[in-house]
């Protein structure tokens, strides 16, 4: 039978069957003997002191176990652990808060009953005595010299600042041609992965700790907060990721709603399970993006940028779980171009709103976004093609590794020949005609063109791998990342299966449970591949090694002689003289070994990745609005992605429609917003919108390939690729469509209305 190489091909994923079946386990699943249900109080108010908290009528209701408040808990368990273990442990909370809530859905009290159902209701009869306090739920507002400080400690809301000034920049705007201007809000979004988050923790009577099954990006992660959180050993807490339905980076760190299970779990010894209901999730789960940034471009005649400077403000919400989303903003804020003088500032602000934390991109599609939004704008201050702008500004091939003015180091990149292959593709001077017709026929839809150039960093720290040959030649990998839809079950299969000459049917993957697998910092960042799939390699490349010396003993060869020909270890030059890697296998694990070789066929290895890899690509958006109503269409959408070689086709370009889905849905309808009391208005899927299906044309799709030299397989990351350079070529589309009504630029979400109006305003 005819060997068939599987890195690079097209195959079907592994993970498919029994989760199209029904047959896949998710938290919300689990059972287990004498299982109890949680649910828990939260704040209708964004800030306020907790004077009281009267369980006695929730106590009487039918089911009941335990009301437990924050207060009665507080022993159970040190506060939440910070983002950024610098700052003072006064700017966190516990994870049943006490004294004091700083936004609408943090949680006071747990209440724990026979059934879901019974616990909610409880919950409802638990009255709280509140103290409202003055509130701020507007990040500008926050900066106020007389807005309501969340901390008492703090002098003001500033959590964190960030700056960097590189070259000359203020000579480089003094000695502009022109200068561009442009003050940007990318909105705040929620999550709404498919499955929200959900909790079962349950005592260890062998160990005395527990077993954790929760719905995270980082099992890992989990066990080591928890250990700290509780002041228990690691080795005694057991945390287990099943399927994870979605992510998108709101299910990586630590949740107050862990904690408090486990701590409950322990004190009443129980199994006790919470699983997150929409509104919870709108309001209880890190939010992502909450940008606003005033930017300013100093250009010459000829589209040339010479110097950037930025101010961003980073909505922290109200405690701090992500203040280094401004600066990765600020690291990545020259975007794919060479601007030599830079002047940037992000100002990380609490506000009493839901924290927010990485979202799908986390930092960087809101550089993007804006480098992007200004490159149009400074094509259309000179009047210059907005494709020609950005090839006059492009860093080069040659100059990588480049460390950019921003501060971060580039790994490699070709830049005009993505733009090149988009351009091609869209068939873009035949679009910029079928433009110019439609504006001279007022009863054609307006015609917006839109194009995105971008760069990301991805993949991060270390990760590790297991790879396990049985006595029967079948291959069990156990990896330190946790997938959630990755698909890395297929993935790594098909590396195992190349490199060792295993078939990919006989191969498992096995992750996201601390007891089997091997340390690991989860899945996040677009790392899973880079330096999971690094660390897999390595290890294969050991069995590989080791399977070599069992061959050529087997074989009465030297090992140099022995090479992997079309799934067969054979002498080289002699087919005739071969094994397979199931007899090298079953041979590993006897007696009949060399005395210098080891029994058993198995190898761990960790990868550290040095520096980031630097995925980049172009795309070009083509939407038609009504003039009449303002509604915009996407009719079709172009993207030429690299992200290196890759291993799976058709995962990575499953990987690339979720990202498009989920750009475009920021750039036409999401957004979680606030009033300027830290009242959500939009706290449900009746308000905020998430797009359909119907909302989105056929994606077409293309590739450059430019490896990365800063690991063995040569790739970049995709997960997140497609959603960074979405956002902005659509946004660029829709001003395009609506530059004969001297519309220069709209805020996020572009929905029919704004547009509506901003044509009525000509």
């Amino acid at each position: 039978m005819a060997f068939s190489a599987l890195m690079g091909a097209r195959v079907k994923r592994k993970e498919d069957p029994r989760l199209i079946t029904g047959a896949a386990q998710y938290t919300g699943d689990i059972v287990l003997p004498g299982l109890k249900h949680v649910a828990f109080v939260r704040s209708p108010y964004a800030h306020a002191l907790i004077r009281s908290i009267d369980a006695s009528v929730a106590r009487q209701q039918p089911g009941m176990v335990a009301v437990v408040t924050g207060e009665e808990l507080r022993s159970a368990y040190q506060p939440m652990p910070m983002e950024d273990e610098s700052k003072k442990k006064t700017h966190t909370h516990y994870a049943l808060s006490v004294e004091r809530v700083r936004y609408a859905g943090e949680a006071v009290a747990a209440v724990i009953a026979d059934s879901a159902s019974a616990a909610e209701d409880a919950a409802q009869a638990v009255g709280v005595d509140w103290e409202p306090l003055p509130a701020v739920g507007d990040v500008r507002a926050a900066l106020a010299p007389d807005a309501p400080r969340l901390f008492d400690d703090l002098a003001d809301n500033v959590a964190q600042v960030w700056t960097r000034k590189k070259g000359d920049p203020d000579k480089a705007f003094a000695e502009a041609q022109r200068v561009v201007k442009l003050s940007l809000v990318n909105q705040r979004l929620v999550g709404v992965p498919m499955e929200t988050r959900a909790v079962l923790a349950a005592p260890d009577p062998f160990t005395g700790g527990l077993t954790v099954w929760t719905s995270t990006q980082a099992a890992h992660g989990i066990r080591s907060g928890l250990a700290k959180l509780l002041r228990l050993p690691e080795n005694i807490i057991r945390v287990i990721a099943p399927e994870v339905g979605g992510g998108f980076g709101v299910k990586i760190g630590l949740y107050p709603e862990e904690a408090v299970l486990a701590a409950l779990a322990l004190r009443h010894k129980l199994p006790l399970r919470w699983v997150e209901a929409r509104t919870e999730h709108m309001l209880a789960t890190t939010h992502g993006r909450g940008q606003t940034a005033d930017l300013e471009a100093a250009l010459q005649a000829d589209g040339t940028v010479t110097a950037l400077r930025t101010r961003v403000i980073q909505d922290l919400g109200a405690y701090p779980h992500g203040t280094f989303l401004g600066e990765l903003t600020g690291l990545m804020a020259v975007g794919v171009y060479r601007i030599p003088n830079v002047d940037l500032e992000s100002k990380s602000v609490l506000t009493n709103t839901t924290p927010i934390g990485a979202y799908r991109g986390a930092g960087r599609p809101e550089a993007a976004y804006n480098i992007e939004r200004l490159m149009d704008a400074a094509a259309a201050e000179l009047h210059l093609d907005p494709a020609e702008v950005r090839r006059r500004n492009f860093i080069p091939p040659d100059a990588f590794p480049l460390k950019t003015a921003s501060g971060f180091k580039y790994d490699s990149g070709e830049y005009a020949q993505a733009l090149d292959r988009a351009l091609d593709i869209s068939k873009y001077q035949l679009l910029k005609t079928e433009q110019q017709r439609r504006l001279a026929d007022p009863s054609a839809p307006l015609l917006g063109i839109g194009l995105s150039t971008y760069v990301e960093m991805c993949a991060f720290g270390y990760d590790s791998a297991i790879v396990r040959a049985e006595p029967s030649g079948t291959v069990t990998v156990y990896t330190g990342i946790s997938p959630h839809g990755q698909g890395q079950h297929t993935t790594f299969a098909q590396i195992v299966s190349d490199k060792l000459g295993v078939p990919f049917d006989q191969i498992v993957v096995k992750h996201g449970d601390t007891a089997i697998t091997p340390m690991g910092q989860g899945t996040m960042g677009s790392r899973g591949l880079v330096v999971g799939g690094s660390a897999l390699w390595r290890a294969t490349d050991k069995v590989r090694a080791k399977a070599m010396r069992i061959a050529a003993h087997m074989l009465e060869a030297a090992p140099e002689d022995i090479e992997l020909n079309e799934g067969r270890y054979q002498v080289k030059g002699v087919p005739g003289k071969s094994l397979t890697f199931a007899q090298i296998a079953g041979r590993a694990y006897t007696d009949e070994l060399p005395d210098e070789v080891d029994t058993g066929l198995e190898a761990t290895d960790f990868f550290r990745i040095a520096d980031a890899t630097c995925p980049f690509g172009a795309h070009v958006a083509v939407v038609e609005v009504d003039r009449e109503t303002g509604e915009v269409r996407v009719l079709s959408y172009f993207s030429v992605d690299d992200c290196g070689p890759r291993i799976s086709p058709m995962l990575a370009e499953g990987q690339i429609h979720g990202g498009l889905a989920q750009g475009i849905a920021q750039a036409l309808l999401e957004e979680m917003t606030y009033d300027a009391y830290g009242q959500s208005q939009t706290a449900s899927l009746m308000e905020y919108a998430v797009p359909r299906a119907e909302a989105f044309p056929m994606f077409t799709l293309d590739q450059t390939v430019t490896p990365s030299p800063t690991n063995p397989l040569g790739v970049k990351g995709i997960g997140e690729a497609a959603t960074i350079g979405s956002t902005p070529a659509v946004v660029n589309a829709v001003v395009d469509a609506l530059k004969p009504f001297g519309v220069r630029h709209l805020d996020m979400p572009l929905r029919p209305e704004k547009i509506w109006r901003a044509m009525q305003q000509r």
